[in-house]
């Protein structure tokens, strides 16, 4: 007599995991939904399989250099390797890149290093990396400096072929942002500003990095 097996064929799409780190922005600081501009670009590409799970680590004014201190532990705290290695999750790496080290002082091409050295770890893990860059400040001379600061990081990432979200490039003198930001208590978005980054990070490619849509 034929036997028939019970058990159930496995998922051949692997679960996504997204390893994220950063600032307070990654955090979604001053959004009353707690989505911050991640948690919407993440459920705008889940979809029905909901197979995106999201592991962040947000530092209150991270510096580049303070996230190339740490972004080793905390990738590696954060990964299954062994479901890495039978293919079952597929590891990913959002890098939440801010402004804080326009305060702290560092050069921009202190910054351009510390983030190569981040993005060729990750090369060496063989994890894919996907960099969002700072927004505008409410005040010009921020924003300015964040302007420089996010053509040094999309300068890395082209030469390294990692997608780059310039946020401050297309949020500057854009004004239901700077509406949002000017009723912030912080210098930072509310539900409006957070839903335009997430906008901006959809159609900078997030869904064609996860794969989860072309």
């Amino acid at each position: 007599m034929q036997t028939v097996s019970t058990s159930s064929a496995p998922d051949p799409s692997p679960r996504i995991r997204i390893i994220a780190l950063g600032d307070e922005l990654l955090a979604g600081i001053g959004d009353a939904r707690a989505l911050g501009w991640l948690g919407r670009a993440v459920a705008s590409e889940q979809g029905a399989a909901s197979r995106v799970d999201v592991f962040a680590s947000a530092l209150p004014g991270e510096t580049s250099a303070s996230l190339a201190e740490r972004w080793d532990d905390e990738v590696e705290r954060r990964m299954d390797r062994t479901a890495q290695a039978d293919g079952s999750i597929d590891h990913r790496v959002v890098l939440a890149m801010g402004r804080a080290d326009l305060d702290a002082g560092i050069s921009l091409a202190r910054s351009r290093l510390n983030l190569a050295k981040v993005l060729d770890g990750l090369e060496r893990l063989r994890i894919p990396a996907f960099v969002v860059g700072p927004p505008p400040s409410r005040d010009p001379g921020t924003t300015q400096g964040a302007r420089e600061l996010s053509g040094a990081f999309e300068d890395v990432c082209s030469r390294r072929r990692i997608p780059y979200v310039d946020t401050v490039g297309g949020l500057i003198g854009h004004e239901q942002w700077e509406s949002d930001v000017s009723r912030s208590p912080g210098d930072h978005p509310g539900q409006t500003g957070y839903g335009l980054m997430a906008w901006l990070v959809l159609h900078g490619g997030f869904g064609t990095w996860l794969g989860t849509s072309s």
